[in-house]
């Protein structure tokens, strides 16, 4: 009773009451403002590049609005009922974007896997050397890899010039991957790793039913850099198809809607929107996976 008594007696704290509406700091405003202006930057050249597709002729110099004031589709349908095989190039931009990404996640996870838990001679020695490659220019490497691809071609005409599997090679050699995969793979902690080798299962096993489950957001952000990557290389596909403007990529093929000193901006622009689209639709797909690999990038242990 006395124990009841004192426990009526004892102070309660006093629940929270709101006496007035939520009011924002001033540094979240300057911060809502900052980004505010930025998501501008980034949203208004596709605005305008959508706005430019959807005018036809000379309306794309004489309107300057940014919403069309005669709306039209003929650009799409000029760009897909032209001479040139836009569908082609685009079945072969996706195939290449899509089974490329597929072969490097696969690759440079095992390769970062084997950098980040794995003694071998010359180990630290090797990474060093790929990760000096990162500071050099990529120009630099487009001598070589189609001196590389056009021997290939002559022994495997499979592999040779303009054809599917030239415009994902190149990038099957990526060191980032390699790197952003080792570094996410030390980040986990071994004690779950070794507690599957007492289980009784092997590297390998341990590779792909522990560790590859634990890195998914890791390996959908680097599937989605890697497809940008393909899908918006313009200077190595443009090289392959010099000789064969059938077998171009769509960035490629895009080069033949301007001419030497004139460019039809409404062909470009509608031909853009096409190359945008599948990119988008991807990154919304992915869109929750890299954020959960940008939050868990914080957190070790």
């Amino acid at each position: 009773m006395a124990e009841q008594t004192l426990e009526a007696a004892r102070p309660r704290p006093k629940a929270a009451t709101r006496t007035g509406s939520w009011r924002p700091k001033p540094a979240q405003v300057v911060l809502y403002l900052v980004l505010i202006v930025l998501a501008l930057f980034f949203v208004l050249p596709l605005i305008w590049m959508v706005s430019t597709s959807l005018k036809e002729g000379a309306d794309v110099y004489r309107d300057q609005g940014w919403i069309p004031g005669n709306p039209s589709l003929a650009n799409f349908q000029a760009i897909l009922g032209s001479s040139f095989p836009v569908v082609s190039w685009f079945t072969t931009s996706l195939l290449a974007a899509s089974i490329g990404t597929v072969l490097v996640v696969i690759l440079t996870s095992m390769a970062g896997y084997g950098f980040a838990r794995m003694e071998f001679p010359g180990k630290r020695i090797i990474f060093s050397l790929l990760l000096a490659t990162l500071l050099l220019p990529s120009i630099m490497f487009l001598v070589p890899q189609f001196l590389i691809i056009l021997q290939l071609g002559n022994v495997v005409p499979a592999l040779g010039l303009a054809s599917l599997p030239a415009y994902m090679l190149p990038h099957l050699a990526g060191v980032f991957g390699v790197f952003f995969m080792r570094q996410f793979f030390q980040g986990i902690p071994v004690e779950i790793e070794e507690a599957a080798y007492v289980d009784g299962a092997s590297r390998f096993t341990t590779f792909r039913s522990v560790v590859l489950p634990l890195a998914a957001p890791a390996l959908a952000t680097l599937g989605v850099i890697t497809f940008l990557a393909i899908w918006n290389d313009y200077l190595w596909p443009l090289t392959n198809c010099t000789f064969d403007p059938n077998t171009c990529t769509l960035q490629a093929g895009l080069v033949n809607f301007q001419g030497q000193y004139s460019a039809e901006y409404g062909l470009l622009m509608a031909g853009t929107v096409i190359t945008a689209v599948p990119v988008l639709i991807f990154y919304v797909i992915a869109q929750r996976f890299v954020i959960q690999s940008v939050a868990s990038a914080g957190v070790k242990g």
